[in-house]
Formats: C-alpha cells, sequence, structure tokens
C-alpha cells in the first residue's frame, strides 16, 4: 500500500529549516577546527597504495564535538618502546557547509591529487586547536541521524591522534587561534600574491592652445609587414613654430600587421603650409644577409589648421596613481560647439599617467585651465579589512580565492586555492568583511614549497661564478 499522500515524509522548506538549525548550532556550541584535505603525490599503480601525500592547504571550519567528556580510544599505553598514545576524537560537521565552502576548491585540484572532493576523506587531517593536536580521520559516517525528513544534514569524523611525519613539519610552532595556525601555512601551496590599491589619486592635466597646428592625421594607406612599430616623421614648422610629433599605433589582424592609426603627440604651431607626414619603416642589419626592413606601403596626409586654434601641447601636473588600465581622456567642448578634441592617455607599470596622446586637436579653443581631464582611478580610496579565511571575489575576472594574510602597510593579500585568475583593475570584494580595494597588479601566481631551495642555491652560486662575464672562469 502506497503511502498517505496527504502527509508529507519531508518537504524541502522542513529540510531547509533543520539545516539552518544545526548549522546555527555548529556555530554556537562547535569548535572551529582546521580542515587539511590530503593531495597525493605518489601513488601505486598497481596496488593503488598511496605512497606520498601532501597537506598544502586549510580551511577553517566550525565542529561540534561529540566525546565532550575527553578523548576516546585506548589513551596513553606504556609499551617496550615507549609511551604510545592512542586517543581518538569525534567531531561533527555541517554537510551543506563542507559541500558550499570546502568541496568548490577542492573539486578545482586536479583528479590524481584528489579522490573525494564533495565529502571528507578517509586520510584527510584535523587540527583540534584546544588540544593542539593533529587527527588523522578515519571513517566519515554520512547516515548519522539516519534520514531524518528524507535526508541528512552532517558528516560525523571519527579521528585517531595522527603521527607526525616529515611531509608536514613546522606544526610545533602552531597556536590556538586560526590565524597563527595560518602563519605556518601561508606560504605552502598555490599562493596568488596581490598588490592592492588603498589610495589612488587623480591626475590633472595643463592645456596650452595653439594655431596653425595639425588637427588630425588621416591614415590613407595602412600598409603590410610592420612587424615592428614604424617612426613617422612630420617636415617641421617654419621659424618661429613648433615642429609637431606624432606616433604610429600598429595592429595584427589575422596575421596581418599594420598599422591601425597615427596619433599626435604635439600637433604643432605656425604651420602656414600643410607638412608632409612620412611613415619611416624600423630596419635593422642581420649579419651575412645585410639591411631589413620591418613594413611597407602605409601613407598618411595631415589637416592644418591655419584659421582657428586648437589643443597645442598637453602637459602633466599630476601623473596622478591607482590606474591600472588607461583612464579615459576628457576634452571640454568649445565655445564654437564644434570640433571638440580627443585623444588618449597611456599609463606606466607604477600606474600613473605618463603620456597623453591626441587623435583629434578640436578646432575653436581659447586658453585656459580645465579644457582636459582624465577620468579617476578605479577606487580612489581602499575600505575595509580582509578576515583570514574569507573568499574574495575580482569584479572583473570573476576569480576567487581564500584569505591567507592581508597586510595593511603593503596593502599585499595572499590568497590560496585560487580558483580562476584575477586581472589589473579588479575590485576584490571580501564575502564576509566586505572589504573593497583594487588591484595593482598581481605580485606572484606560483605553487610555493619550502623545501624549494633552488634561487637560494642560484644566488650563492651567482655570487662565486658570474656568467655575465665573457670569461666567468677567468679575470679577462
Amino acid at each position: 500500500m502506497a503511502l498517505n499522500p496527504f502527509f508529507l515524509q519531508g518537504s524541502q522548506s522542513e529540510q531547509r529549516l533543520v539545516q539552518d538549525l544545526i548549522n546555527e548550532q555548529l556555530k554556537i556550541y562547535g569548535v572551529e577546527v582546521i580542515y587539511l584535505p590530503r593531495r597525493i603525490v605518489n601513488k601505486d599503480s598497481i596496488f593503488t597504495e598511496i605512497q606520498s601525500s601532501k597537506f598544502s592547504d586549510n580551511f577553517a571550519i566550525e565542529a561540534y564535538v561529540n566525546t565532550f567528556d575527553g578523548y576516546g580510544g585506548a589513551g596513553d599505553i606504556m609499551t617496550k618502546f615507549g609511551m604510545s598514545l592512542k586517543d581518538e576524537l569525534i567531531v561533527t560537521i555541517s554537510k551543506e557547509r563542507f559541500e558550499d565552502f570546502i568541496s568548490p576548491f577542492l573539486q578545482g585540484l586536479p583528479e590524481s591529487e584528489i579522490e573525494v572532493a564533495t565529502r571528507p576523506s578517509e586520510g584527510d587531517l584535523i587540527y583540534f586547536p584546544l588540544g593542539k593536536r593533529i587527527f588523522e580521520i578515519k571513517f566519515v559516517e554520512h547516515e548519522k541521524p539516519f534520514y531524518q525528513l528524507g535526508k541528512n544534514y552532517v558528516y560525523e569524523l571519527r579521528c585517531e591522534l595522527f603521527e607526525l611525519e616529515d611531509e608536514i613539519g613546522g606544526w610545533d610552532q602552531l597556536s590556538t587561534t586560526t590565524e597563527a595556525i595560518d602563519e605556518v601555512l601561508v606560504d605552502q601551496g598555490y599562493i596568488t600574491s596581490l598588490k592592492l590599491i588603498s589610495v589612488g589619486s587623480t591626475a590633472t592635466l595643463g592645456v596650452a592652445t595653439a594655431t596653425g597646428y595639425i588637427r588630425k592625421i588621416f591614415l590613407n594607406e595602412d600598409g603590410y609587414d610592420y612587424t615592428k612599430i614604424p617612426t613617422v616623421s612630420i617636415e617641421p614648422a617654419p621659424a618661429g613654430g613648433t615642429n609637431a610629433t606624432a606616433v604610429a599605433i600598429t595592429s595584427s589582424i589575422s596575421g596581418s600587421d599594420s598599422v591601425r592609426e597615427i596619433l599626435l603627440t604635439n600637433p604643432g604651431a605656425g604651420y602656414t603650409v600643410t607638412p608632409k607626414v612620412t611613415i619611416v619603416s624600423a630596419t635593422s642589419t642581420i649579419l651575412g644577409i645585410g639591411s631589413t626592413s620591418y613594413g611597407v606601403g602605409a601613407a598618411a596626409t595631415a589637416l592644418l589648421v591655419t584659421d582657428g586654434a586648437g589643443i597645442g601641447t598637453v602637459t602633466l601636473t599630476s601623473p596622478g596613481s591607482g590606474y591600472p588600465t588607461a583612464p579615459t581622456l576628457f576634452f571640454t567642448t568649445p565655445t564654437s560647439g564644434v570640433g571638440t578634441a580627443t585623444g588618449k592617455v597611456l599609463v606606466s607599470a607604477a600606474n600613473t599617467v605618463t603620456q597623453v596622446l591626441i587623435s583629434d586637436a578640436g578646432i575653436g579653443y581659447t586658453s585656459g585651465t580645465g579644457i582636459a581631464t582624465v577620468s579617476p582611478p578605479p577606487v580612489i580610496t581602499g575600505i575595509g579589512t580582509f578576515q583570514f579565511n574569507e573568499i574574495v571575489t575580482g569584479s572583473r575576472s570573476g576569480a576567487q580565492g581564500r584569505v591567507k594574510s592581508w597586510n595593511t602597510t603593503t596593502n599585499e593579500l595572499k590568497l590560496g586555492t585560487t580558483n580562476g585568475t584575477f586581472v589589473a583593475g579588479d575590485i576584490v570584494v571580501g564575502e564576509v568583511s566586505s572589504a573593497n580595494y583594487t588591484v595593482d597588479f598581481v605580485e606572484s601566481a606560483e605553487f610555493a614549497d619550502k623545501y624549494d631551495k633552488g634561487e637560494e642555491i642560484e644566488t650563492e652560486a651567482d655570487a662565486i661564478i658570474d656568467f655575465s662575464e665573457n670569461n666567468p672562469f677567468g679575470t679577462f
């Protein structure tokens, strides 16, 4: 006989309520432990035995201690080899918290390193801060309590005291706080270091107008084979005038390297006749072959303005700071209402504005301040303090990482188990703290191994033998 359809054996809303209550109880009555998933280094292909492993990541998660009256197991036993510790620990963690908080990062690891990513796995470690001990998970019970309202909500981890080996090391430095625990592990595993911007400033420009100037340069032919950037030669201005200068911007589309546009660095002044513009290909001399040029066929002409004033020189009165990407350049509309200037700016590796390039110098301008302005950096001031172990997300890249450490003095943020790639200009937002700063640049993104001494050996070797010399073994 079928079940009575008028009585539910557990609805989704009821299951959701039970899970929420369990999560809340664990956060109230639980202990914050550190979960260290085992990552396989070497596995026997015949007997499928794990021969070596590493524990290069860690996650803080709340757990209820079932053995509240003390450790279980056989306890401390005196043997002929000395004292043997057989303590056991049983803890309960939330199934949902593990699946939402830890499992996504484990699933991003290579399958060869993780046997099970969807649940706690036997062989993983639990650091118990109250006793300052590390326990190894021996069995994961996932059916206790037994399907309340048709679902399981917790994992019960039965653990035994872990026998320390050389593969981990450094555990004698651990303390009861998760921050101190992470200091030991902060440089282990895959670490992304981000340099963030705490305070940015808007660049400011000064503008001088000119007459008898080049308003813009038209590209008549884009040419081909410009694998190196050509130079732009403009006929000089008459005596008393200012020579115009420009640069070529190249692009590669479907394997064709051509000139994309010509931008003015100085529109010049005092010209009475339209100057000739020549695009000069870059050249080099190859031994045994002779001189060769890079690119041919590009041609351009200038548009000269003699009956009005336009943008002349643009100077940087302040380069600003905090520009991971080039900001937008704005020119005010001239009093005539037509001929608004346009252009763009370049930024340096230090994220400051370095140069202004003009695509159209406009017409109808008079001297004054505020003619040219630059958009502010993404974040003028960073806000908040990132919390240990919280997830941060990049606004542009969508990359995620878990906070290892945050240095408020150097604005360096270290992230572990990074999912995706952060880029300059990302606004990094903390999921818990709501702290947000802009990524200045990615300082490093690599796997850090404390046993890797390659750089130290190279430094010491360079101090003995200098391979930059023609004869590193002699004095000549």
